[in-house]
Order: structure tokens, then C-alpha cells, then sequence
């Protein structure tokens, strides 16, 4: 698993763990089609990410 913030950062939306936390917290960033507020929230393999005109799904090299 994965927090929200981390994989915003990990995949470029952002560049640091403060601007991901200003996006979350503002309601601009969905899970799975709905707003989610919590930085913190564990991300699952499978889950859809979207912010703005980005949608990013969760998944996990199995390496």
C-alpha cells in the first residue's frame, strides 16, 4: 500500500509532500470518484486517482 500523498508525489503530480497536502485537503484530488480529503489515506491496488485533467490508477510491481 501506498499513501495518497506519497503516490502524488511519487508520481510527479506534485513536487513536494506540502503542495500534495494543500490539493487533498482543498477537495481537489478524487479516490475512486469521490473527494478525498485525507493525505494520509491508504491507497490500493486498483484504486483511481484523479486530479484535475490526470487519472492515475494504483499499481504495484510485483517485483
Amino acid at each position: 500500500m501506498i499513501r495518497l500523498d506519497q503516490f502524488l508525489k511519487a508520481h510527479a503530480v506534485v513536487g513536494t509532500g506540502g503542495q500534495a497536502k494543500l490539493l487533498i485537503q482543498d477537495g481537489q484530488v478524487l479516490v475512486n470518484g469521490e473527494v478525498e480529503t485525507r493525505r494520509r489515506r491508504q491507497l490500493h491496488e486498483g484504486d483511481v486517482v484523479q486530479y484535475e485533467d490526470q487519472q492515475l490508477t494504483v499499481e504495484f510491481d510485483s517485483h
